[in-house]
Parts: structure tokens; sequence; C-alpha cells
């Protein structure tokens, strides 16, 4: 592993992100880079942000030193986050529960000559 980022408690639901997520796990960091504003999907914006702050965080690290065209995606994660519950009036008085899910993204990037 060259580097890693963690977004947490993301505002939209799991499943929404693994649509995507799906999409560009395990491609190369420019190909992912360059499918994301392609994919009208609000996710896909939100993953973009994530996997540009995993390759800063590859390249500004001292002790390697890597190229963004030789990283790829080795790890794609969405998980689930705690769920904000909420009540919604509805009519005759009542009361209905409802959940806002949200998410944590964590993706790591490797080098095909460290997967050896």
């Amino acid at each position: 592993m060259i580097s890693k980022a963690q977004w947490k408690y993301v505002r939209i639901s799991p499943k929404k992100l693994r649509l995507v997520a799906d999409e560009i796990r395990g491609m190369e960091v420019d190909k992912a880079l360059s499918l994301l504003p392609m994919i009208p999907k609000k996710g896909a914006r939100i993953l973009r942000k994530a996997l540009k702050s995993a390759v800063a965080n590859a390249l500004t690290r001292e002790d390697v030193s890597v190229r963004q065209d030789e990283l790829y995606i080795s790890k794609l994660m969405i998980n689930d986050a705690p769920r904000m519950k909420r009540w919604r009036p509805i009519s005759r008085g009542r009361a209905v529960p409802y959940q806002h899910r949200f998410s944590h993204i964590v993706i790591e990037l490797d080098t095909y000559e460290n997967e050896e």
C-alpha cells in the first residue's frame, strides 16, 4: 500500500456509492479520474474527491517516490456509518420514522511493482 485516504460520515447512502465504486475498483488512477466526471451520479463527484485526496497523499510522501501514472486502486471499500434517525409528521397527527444513511469511504492505492 502506497497511500490511503478515508472519508467518514459522507451524507449519501452506501448503496448509491457502491454503484459507482464497482465501476472503478481495481482501475488505474488516471483512468478512474477521467471516467468519474462522465458518470452522472452524486457518488461519482464524492469518489473523485476522495480519490484525488489519496493521490495527493501518495505524491507527497517523502519515503516513497512514485508518479501518478504508476498508481492503481488496490482497495476501495464503502461501509455503513451510523444512521441519523428522524420522525416525519403525516396526516391525522401521526408520525413515521425515517433514517438518513451515511457512508465511510476507504481508498488504498498501490503500484504494480509492490504487488509481488
